[in-house]
């Protein structure tokens, strides 16, 4: 491969007064008069090489709070790397009011918004086709393996699902991301991959131009779709052939440390955790045998979950030769063991707690593998979360807070259906469904004649916060209209919407309650809130020779893409609404 001529960074073509001036700004101080300076202090600083890896963690459902919350239990070179020795800031939120995977994930990819890159759920109600469809199912990409389709990392049903639909592509990311914008500064000569157990996690951060793998619980491998391969690559056959992922039968998850050094030692078997198929609510728990139909599910339940990304990782920044010359590569790692854990746990949990112990010995292995083949100070770390999480409502109610269930099916809604049918002399079928966070109207209800949508949706969203947990429903019409009250939940909600894909009414339960199912279980914590226990997430960059830093102003995860063209001189996407984070690039 030609290797591209060296491209000057944003940072090296800004004046040195002009980058004192970034500083003092940062510090509320008054800047210099450019003009006025004299020619030595005018003259450009250095340029400086880019970073040959620009390496992307996402930590699925790891709240902005919980790296804190355990840092004196992690080891070095790990967390500790990140918090000691990066910039780190933590104050940072997601700006949209639906904290689900497939949208966190894309806001960290593209810098864009909801709105603009168009992931509104994990799920939504494509009118069109009159039916749900899942965020990244496409019927023209196959996946290369049979039988390795739609399962539950999906998170949902696959009955709600036409038939095909397992399917996988990026197609439905309406901006650029930040990768895109990497391949398409370096002439395609940047090698971009994404990595995750979930398909979402991979195939958003790689974009639209680059490679994407992930693991397959029903085919117990990594898997990806004719979107981008005709056939695998022979390394990803022979990691395959490893059987890493059946090394694991027979194993447990055990505790990584004796247990009196634990914060929630003493909690082992709490009420409220569900026993997964065997998995147990107390350690060890087992990930049972490869004969078991959930042990490719129970290993995504424990660390081994992540480890075994990590493992692929690894596997491939060395066959792929990333960050092997100066041009720079990109990949994503998105670790979701957290977010399993958490959904059957809760985040102040025995298992939430040793989990972060075993991922930050995970994340210290890799930064180690990275050290040796590339060099941290040539490879440029960003991690962050795709949402955080609420407490489980058990755990809540133990120390006398408020937190609950939401049971949509115990509501009684039959009074107020006929009061709406009455009022706008409407009969049939009134409500199509529900697809999180969005209540959809049925097609005979929208289109009757005479309708005023704007009062209907009013109206059913009038008697939707009558209900018991229901705090706030907000009609799509009055969104477009611009008529409801300006506040932050308000912008929250309207950075989700999008005219194409968004429902008819966001329904916004109260803090701390929440609909409990995830994949067909009851779990202790559901996420996907507006809340800020759901939006409130890290953001650290380390490595890339970056001088240390603890930032507690409020930043975004719609920064991070800014922040990384500006540090690899590329375009911002398409869709970018954030800052460039000064205190990175300023450096």
């Amino acid at each position: 491969m030609q290797t591209l001529p060296r491209r000057v960074t944003r940072r090296a073509s800004v004046p040195w007064c002009r980058r004192i001036v970034l500083v003092l700004a940062l510090a509320g101080l008054a800047g210099c008069d450019v003009a006025e300076t004299d020619t030595a202090a005018t003259a450009p600083v250095p340029a400086r090489e880019l970073p040959r890896l620009i390496l992307q963690i996402t930590v699925d459902q790891l709240r902005g709070d919980l790296p804190l919350r355990y840092e004196a239990q992690f080891g070095e070179g790990g967390f500790r790397y990140l918090l000691e020795q990066g910039i780190y800031f933590d104050n940072a939120h997601h700006a949209h009011a639906n904290t689900e995977t497939v949208v966190g994930h894309t806001t960290l990819a593209t810098g864009a918004h909801p709105a603009a890159h168009g992931m509104v759920g994990n799920l939504w109600f494509d009118r069109k086709a009159g039916r749900t469809v899942y965020n990244i199912e496409d019927t023209d990409y196959e996946i290369l393996t049979g039988g390795a389709g739609v399962d539950s990392q999906t998170e949902i049903d696959p009955t709600q699902l036409a038939a095909g639909s397992d399917g996988r592509s990026p197609a439905a990311i309406l901006t650029t991301t930040f990768a895109d914008e990497l391949s398409i500064a370096t002439l395609g000569a940047a090698r971009v991959f994404g990595v995750s157990v979930k398909d979402r996690g991979a195939v958003v951060m790689a974009g639209h131009t680059g490679k994407a793998f992930w693991f397959s619980k029903s085919a117990g491998q990594f898997v990806t779709s004719s979107y981008y391969y005709d056939a695998y690559p022979e390394w990803v056959n022979t990691w395959n052939s490893r059987g890493i992922p059946q090394s694991y039968s027979g194993a447990s998850w055990a505790l990584l440390n004796p247990v009196e050094g634990y914060l929630f030692g003493d909690r082992d078997d709490q009420p409220w955790e569900p026993d997964f198929a065997g998995f147990g609510r107390t350690f060890p728990h087992s990930y049972s045998a490869v004969e078991d139909p959930y042990f490719t599910t129970k290993l995504t339940l424990g660390p081994a979950g992540d480890r075994i990304t990590a493992d692929f990782a690894k596997a491939l920044i060395d066959a792929e030769g990333l960050g092997d010359d100066d041009v720079t590569d990109y990949l994503s790692v998105s670790f979701s063991s957290t977010d399993y854990i958490g959904h059957l746990f809760g985040p102040s949990s025995l298992e939430a707690e040793d989990n972060l112990l075993h991922l930050d010995r995970t994340l210290a292995d890799l930064f180690s593998f990275i050290d040796r083949e590339i060099g941290l100070d040539r490879t440029l770390i960003v991690l962050s979360a795709d949402h955080g999480t609420p407490e489980a409502p058990g755990y809540l109610r133990e120390l006398g807070k408020l937190g609950g269930y939401v049971t949509p099916d115990n509501w009684d809604t039959t009074k107020a259906a006929e009061r709406i049918r009455d009022r706008f002399g409407l009969s049939g079928k009134l409500i199509q469904g529900y697809d999180h966070p969005y209540l959809n109207l049925s097609n005979e209800v929208r289109n009757a004649e005479g309708v005023d949508l704007v009062a209907l949706e009013t109206a059913i969203a009038e008697e939707l916060v009558a209900l018991e947990g229901v705090a706030y429903a907000f009609p799509s019409s009055r969104l477009r209209q611009g008529s409801l009250p300006e506040n932050a939940l308000t912008r929250a909600v309207l950075n989700n919407y999008n005219p194409d894909r968004s429902g008819d009414i966001y329904v916004v339960f109260n803090p701390g309650w929440f609909i409990n199912d995830f994949d067909g279980l009851s779990v202790t914590v559901t996420h996907g809130s507006p809340w800020r226990y759901d939006t409130y997430v890290p953001i650290a960059f380390a490595g890339y020779g970056l001088s240390p830093q603890t930032v507690s102003r409020r930043v975004h995860t719609v920064d991070v893409a800014s922040t990384l063209a500006a540090l690899a001189d590329t375009r911002p996407p398409d869709g970018a609404a954030g800052d460039v984070l000064l205190e990175v690039v300023g450096q």
